[in-house]
């Protein structure tokens, strides 16, 4: 994708979320959710993005206000209406640099925590020998994200018929027809930090792009096909405050 395409993409998900977040919105979402409350668990203070030489590796990070993990979802015992937190980067990689098919959209990495389901179906995140329980666990997923006028929050991420042969996904895609990968890496969460721990391998080699931090409540939808599958419903924290991407890797 070149820059030109990922600009555009960048300003249409802008626009989006401004409009969500705008009171003198004129069109309003005809679902309406409970999203978690605010707090400063969910209030970003910094972000950034390291790549240390020594070990070819990326360093993902978000700081809150809080505390990581004070704030949570609550379980609603099925999928359909099942709550979502999510930490985000959204980015300038291409579809293509984690593993997706070329296609127009965001790529974006959410650490995410869900109680009622498990979407990492390799990955046993408080390796208690049960791989399907682990979806309150923080863990990650690679994500196209696109504006969407049906979810509050003005983005869901992306998806695909399931017959569309095009599509590609990497291995560790968890099985929904959406781009989205549950690639494995390490989350390291202490006191105000949330640290993603990535091989540089696993995004193409790219040390290039730009980025930003978002917090988000999503929601799954398995239920009314006028919604997308997982919509963001409310954005809490924007780390630029206007989805502009503007944060480049620093090298270490």
């Amino acid at each position: 994708m070149n820059i030109k395409k990922i600009l555009r993409l960048v300003c249409v998900l802008a626009l989006g979320l401004t409009l969500a977040l705008s009171t003198s919105a004129k069109a309003q979402p005809q679902h309406q959710v409970t999203p978690i409350a605010s707090s400063a668990d969910v209030e970003i203070s910094s972000t950034n993005v390291k790549y240390i030489k020594d070990l070819n590796l990326l360093v993902f990070e978000q700081q809150v206000k809080g505390t990581i993990g004070e704030t949570m979802p609550t379980s609603v015992g099925q999928l359909d209406g099942a709550p979502v937190l999510g930490y985000v980067f959204p980015t300038t990689l291409s579809p293509e640099d984690v593993g997706f098919n070329k296609t127009e959209g965001v790529v974006a990495l959410a650490v995410t925590t869900h109680p009622d389901f498990d979407d990492t179906p390799l990955w046993d995140e408080n390796n208690d020998g049960n791989f399907k329980n682990d979806g309150r666990i923080f863990h990650t997923h690679w994500v196209v994200l696109a504006p969407n006028d049906q979810v509050a929050g003005g983005l869901a991420v992306k998806e695909f018929r399931k017959e569309d042969a095009s599509v590609v996904l990497p291995p560790t895609n968890p099985g929904m027809p959406m781009y989205m990968d549950s690639p494995g890496f390490e989350v390291v969460a202490n006191s105000n930090s949330l640290k993603v721990l990535i091989p540089l391998g696993r995004v193409n080699g790219k040390t290039d792009f730009q980025f930003d931090a978002v917090t988000a409540y999503m929601e799954v939808n398995t239920s009314d096909k006028n919604r997308p599958m997982l919509g963001v419903y409310k954005v809490y924290s924007v780390s630029s405050g206007d989805l502009s991407l503007p944060y480049s890797v620093a090298q270490q």
